[in-house]
């Protein structure tokens, strides 16, 4: 069930959705029981307002008493936010503030120019990253079944490749092709040798950093830079922000100005700098302002987007690496929404494929059967398995699944309810 107060809005989720839609406000006793709050056993408040969400959920403690309780925190405050839940007895299982992870995603990515995304699984074990598939790239034409044997890269594997808005997990006939945006796994340890091997250089030292937008994220993102020593200049329009900003940051340099802008991106000297992040709230404007940095000679740069039709829309265009709130909520909310066994879930090209970590269990139709005979439901295949002493096994075809593993599988969205049974057998799914 979802609450949602606009009219048109209802029409066109309903449309789009197997859900059931009601109009109303989240913050109307009234309307929550209309909808059935009493009969949920789960509830999650999303709404674009700190104030609305807790009210809704103090409403649903209510209501639901029992039912698990989610909240999307867009306050720094966050952590604070949950120790006063606890001490007033208000039940609030997970906030949810996407804001640190984006931080943390452009973080990973700016030492590496030509990648995507870089991604955790199995407590750093595993590491899972994105690229586009450029003219000249190394990998293109070659099978993507046969990526680790062809390179002569040990632990690492191409799982995902995504072309022309369809999702396909590499069979015997496919080959990696320009255009296409690739999803590799590989064992921590073979990170740097496979990014060597197929023509990825990594930048040892990242000197100097622009960012445009100081909203929370470009504040954190400058509090982490100023940590690792990195020079950072930070653009921001509103002159009390600039004041603010200012106060919060020891080396920063915070400039009243309107950093998308050509004109004020030159007379700041950006040729050449080692990144340029764009977060201001117009997405338009950031993309254009990457497309403007890379023309500048700029190392990396990444715009920070809101429309899930603008991530396709920047790799067209040549921008390896978008950060996206929602996306980054909508993962959140499904590892608390699967709970369990489910140890993390990652959505991928504009949210078709899910990486879905888990811990398997004793009970698990797949136990101890080679991988080989795994009959995994159509739309999903296995990434990689970690077993509890830390060893990996990438593409073993006579390594078995055993009660304790954890496992990394890779799922499109018809398919996540059928595997996740099949694993997790006696879990309650709620999806």
């Amino acid at each position: 069930m979802l609450l949602e107060h606009d009219e048109e809005r209802c029409s066109k989720l309903s449309e789009s959705l197997d859900a059931k839609v009601v109009k109303g406000e989240a913050t109307c006793i009234a309307d929550c029981k209309r909808a059935g709050l009493a009969d949920a056993d789960m509830f999650m408040a999303c709404t674009g307002i700190d104030e609305t969400n807790v009210l809704a959920c103090m409403i649903a403690n209510d209501i639901a008493p029992s039912a698990l309780k989610a909240i999307r925190l867009r306050t720094p405050e966050y952590a604070e936010w949950q120790a006063t839940f606890d001490r007033l007895g208000l039940r609030v299982d997970r906030v949810v503030h996407p804001e640190v992870d984006m931080v943390n995603r452009i973080l990973r990515v700016i030492t590496v120019p030509g990648v995507s995304d870089i991604r955790n699984f199995a407590n750093g074990r595993l590491k899972l990253f994105s690229m586009n598939l450029e003219a000249g790239s190394l990998l293109v034409g070659i099978p993507a079944v046969d990526f680790s044997t062809l390179l002569g890269i040990s632990q690492a594997k191409a799982v995902v490749i995504f072309r022309n808005n369809e999702s396909i997990f590499p069979g015997n006939e496919d080959r990696l092709a320009v255009g296409d945006h690739v999803y590799i796994l590989c064992a921590t340890e073979s990170l740097d040798k496979t990014l060597e091997i197929i023509g990825v250089k990594k930048q040892p030292h990242v000197r100097q950093v622009f960012i445009t937008g100081g909203g929370e994220v470009g504040l954190e993102l400058a509090r982490a830079l100023e940590a690792e020593k990195v020079a950072v200049k930070l653009f921001e329009l509103n002159a009390q922000r600039c004041h603010y900003l200012a106060s919060e940051l020891a080396n920063t340099v915070v400039i009243n100005a309107d950093g998308t802008s050509q004109e004020v991106l030159l007379q700041a000297h950006i040729e050449g700098v080692d990144a340029f992040i764009s977060l201001t709230e117009d997405e338009d404007a950031n993309l254009i302002a990457c497309l403007l940095a890379r023309r500048m000679n700029v190392g990396k740069v990444v715009p920070l987007v809101t429309s899930i039709n603008y991530l396709e829309l920047g790799q067209r265009l040549g921008i390896n690496t978008t950060v996206n709130p929602r996306i980054k909520a909508a993962d959140a909310l499904l590892e608390f929404v699967r709970k369990g066994g489910v140890l993390s879930v990652r959505t991928l090209g504009e949210e078709k494929v899910e990486a879905i970590e888990l811990i398997v269990p004793a009970e698990s139709v797949y136990i101890n059967r080679p991988l080989s005979e795994l009959d995994l439901p159509a739309g999903s295949q296995l990434g990689a398995i970690v077993r509890p002493d830390g060893r990996v096994l990438i593409d073993d075809s006579m390594a078995s699944i055993s009660a304790g593993d954890r496992i990394v599988i890779f799922s499109q969205e018809g398919a996540v309810r059928k595997l996740e049974k099949k694993f997790l057998v006696d879990k309650k799914i709620i999806a």
